[in-house]
């Protein structure tokens, strides 16, 4: 019976070094490309911006098409393990070398090293993208159906973790303001827990066992089909209505994205410009907010199990721009780092785990069983294509109209998303608390 199969948490929790990996290597890049770019190669914030959203483009058409090829290929070792080692290899050997045409250009500015620069950055964001879409494909790969959630909220948190690895690791490193930092040790700290992590995955994860026991599970547990059947034609559909709220969620998806990146992206600028503060200092503000929002999760879940997802995400979003418009204030009333910026970056870590947490269920709650992975990538579709466009604009609108520009630009997007969100009517469903509430924290990365 469902009822009685567990989730087995060692293995969900030795898979999630994968993902923990990669969103050690993500924030990693949010944080210091952006610094490079400007500091070192002297790039206006448009050109800084184009190149930001690199990795998302690239993440745009390749994810898919990775993806697929990673289904169909049949190894001693796994369909995604082979992925996963490839990409992983080549990632920490371009990342090595990458800080090397930093620190030989800021030498001797050159045209050659610059390309250089490029030239790495882009080979390591293919094998990123080479390395990302079959690691989080391995989850449910691994988990019978009934569990995923409890997967999925495992694989976050190991996320989340990599990620606030990264900036304890740069706070510590990276105290001093006013001087040129040399990136050279970080990123050879990062490569080596993106190998040593991948490399524990590849010795206790046997994919091949793990997939067959999965496999045999789903044979005797069949798929319910959730949509409305036409008995003419016997083919499922969704209602219209539903549709529309689909429509409606994907936009606000697209939109409180277009509003959170673009403040985290240009945060490290943006700190050090306009408040004086130290690479140490603007990442402390970025810890604490992943940081609370960690610890947010469990009791922001318990909320929605009795308010709802809907009013849940409505309250995510009205804190989440309310904060963004606070920062814009205090552009004018700080000149440096002041604790207040952590208790506003606090607030920012629930409102994100807010969204988050009811967001991805309420779109997957409109599809049936054997489409959630379709209705998952619809997501990713929304917010991929969100980050590669802000960048863009708000780097503009940082390079032509002024820094003040940043938060007034993250406030007025997510705004907009309440609006959308307004006009969802499905997806909101009322479960009761389940008994394992760590199945509360199926957020996404």
């Amino acid at each position: 019976m469902k009822e009685t199969i567990k989730l087995n948490y060692k293995r969900t929790f030795t898979v999630g070094l994968a993902f923990m990996s990669i969103c050690a290597f993500w924030q990693l890049y949010d944080n210091v490309i952006p610094l490079i770019l400007k500091n070192t190669f002297n790039l206006s914030d448009t050109w800084s911006g184009v190149i930001m959203a690199l990795d998302n483009v690239i993440a745009l058409f390749l994810l898919p098409i990775l993806g697929a090829l990673s289904d169909k290929r049949q190894t001693r070792i796994g369909r995604r393990m082979p992925f996963i080692l490839a990409g992983t290899a080549i990632a920490v050997v371009l990342m090595v070398f990458l800080p090397v045409f930093d620190n030989r250009y800021y030498e001797s500015a050159s045209e050659g090293m610059f390309i250089g620069f490029l030239v790495v950055l882009g080979l390591l964001l293919i094998s990123m993208a080479l390395y990302r879409s079959p690691a989080v494909a391995l989850m449910p790969d691994v988990t019978p159906k009934p569990l995923r959630s409890k997967g999925n909220a495992i694989i976050n948190l190991m996320g989340a973790v990599g990620g606030i690895l990264y900036l304890i690791i740069s706070s510590v490193m990276f105290r001093q303001k006013g001087v040129r930092n040399d990136y050279q040790m970080i990123f050879i700290i990062i490569a080596a827990i993106m190998a040593i992590s991948v490399f524990i995955l590849f010795i206790f994860i046997k994919e091949p066992e793990c997939v067959k026991e999965v496999q045999e599970y789903e044979a005797t547990h069949p798929e319910d089909n959730l949509e409305v059947k036409d008995e003419a034609t016997s083919k499922t559909y969704l209602p219209r209505e539903v549709k529309r709220s689909l429509y409606f969620i994907l936009a606000s998806i697209a939109l409180w994205f277009m509003g959170y990146n673009a403040i985290t992206t240009a945060f490290s600028k943006y700190a050090t410009l306009e408040w004086n503060m130290s690479l140490s200092q603007a990442n402390q503000c970025l810890t604490i907010a992943t940081g609370v929002a960690i610890l947010s999760y469990i009791p922001i879940g318990e909320i929605a199990s009795r308010v709802g997802r809907k009013k849940s995400i409505i309250f995510g979003v009205l804190l989440l721009s309310s904060c963004f418009l606070t920062g814009f204030i205090l552009n004018y009333a700080l000149k440096g780092f002041s604790p207040v910026l952590l208790v506003v970056f606090g607030l920012i870590g629930i409102a994100w785990a807010t969204i988050n947490v009811n967001s991805l269920p309420m779109v997957v709650e409109m599809c049936k069983e054997s489409d959630i992975g379709r209705y998952t990538g619809y997501y990713y579709t929304c917010s991929m294509a969100a980050q590669i466009i802000t960048p863009i604009l708000s780097g503009a609108l940082l390079e032509h109209v002024g820094y003040w520009t940043l938060f007034p630009y993250g406030a007025l997007f997510v705004f907009f998303a309440l609006i959308t969100m307004l006009n969802v009517k499905h997806g909101d469903n009322k479960p009761e608390l389940p008994k394992d509430r760590l199945e509360l924290l199926d957020v996404d990365d």
